[in-house]
């Protein structure tokens, strides 16, 4: 029992106040630009405006991952949005998207300029643009894209709840925690019997769902997720999705990827912002010093 008085909703909810937490001071009931900002423009016809979180991190992935096959075309400007500090907000971001979410790119290649926003979109326009990483053959490609909108689906319920819960909620509130630890844990499991049947999301060949899914389930099946939420959520018994998370972590594309946009851990792993592939021996943090 709780000595707290139980809540009651009233018949109509008003925005009284931050609702604390981590993203209080960036949280808000309305849409639009909270102030003028341009955003700049760089040399390459891709322009991505992003931060490495999980969203970020699979279009940085995706556009290494080009970039390695050989797409010369897929250059580009990474600019780190800091979302901490209301980026998202600023006018140009909020033409570009009008969600204020990142990632968010623009298209400069084309004979008028291309805005995608969401990230399953961005790796869905890159994956027809480039011809790489998505199947051709409908079966292929259906399954394919089965995936990709599973964890577009899904992964609010890892990210905005249980990791809310879990490790940015101001308060520890048991039900809550519990209600999305059981949905996680049941998302795992989809993706260990997934992955025990093909060796990769999709089927037999490496796909923009692995991509997308990577970021999420990946970094938490490593541990990267959530501070202790590998541990709790046992994440050690979904061997097949660990087989998985360790084959792609190792791949190049996605080692250069998890660093572009990145503003936490060993600045040796952050790359604040990529305009040329020569970024990633020049200007990581540790090279040219501070962390943020």
């Amino acid at each position: 029992m709780t000595d707290k008085p139980s809540y009651t909703p009233p018949k109509v909810w008003t925005w009284n106040q931050p609702s604390g937490g981590t993203f209080a001071s960036t949280n808000r009931p309305i849409a639009g630009p909270t102030h003028e900002k341009e955003l700049p423009v760089g040399r390459h016809p891709l322009q991505l405006y992003s931060l490495g979180t999980p969203n970020g991190v699979k279009v940085t992935i995706m556009l290494e991952e080009l970039l390695a096959l050989g797409h010369e075309g897929a250059e580009y400007d990474a600019w780190l949005i800091r979302i901490g500090q209301g980026d998202q907000f600023g006018s140009g971001f909020v033409a570009i998207n009008p969600n204020s979410k990142i990632p968010a790119m623009v298209d400069h290649s084309e004979p008028k300029p291309v805005r995608v926003f969401e990230s399953g979109s961005i790796l869905l326009y890159l994956a027809e643009k480039f011809g790489a990483f998505l199947p051709t053959d409908r079966a292929g490609r259906t399954e394919c894209l089965n995936w990709l909108f599973w964890q577009v689906g899904s992964a609010p319920y890892l990210g905005g709840g249980f990791g809310h819960f879990f490790a940015y909620a101001p308060e520890k509130i048991e039900y809550a925690i519990d209600r999305f630890a059981m949905e996680a844990k049941r998302q795992l499991d989809v993706l260990d019997r997934q992955l025990a049947k093909t060796p990769y999301i999709a089927g037999d060949d490496y796909t923009i769902a692995d991509m997308a899914i990577f970021p999420w389930y990946g970094g938490l099946a490593k541990g990267w997720s959530y501070d202790r939420a590998a541990e709790f959520l046992n994440v050690q018994e979904y061997s097949h999705l660990q087989r998985w998370a360790d084959e792609i972590a190792e791949r190049p594309a996605v080692r250069r990827g998890r660093m572009v946009n990145r503003l936490s851990g060993d600045p040796a792993s952050q790359l604040h912002e990529r305009h040329d592939a020569s970024d990633f021996e020049t200007r990581m943090q540790d090279r040219i010093g501070g962390t943020s």
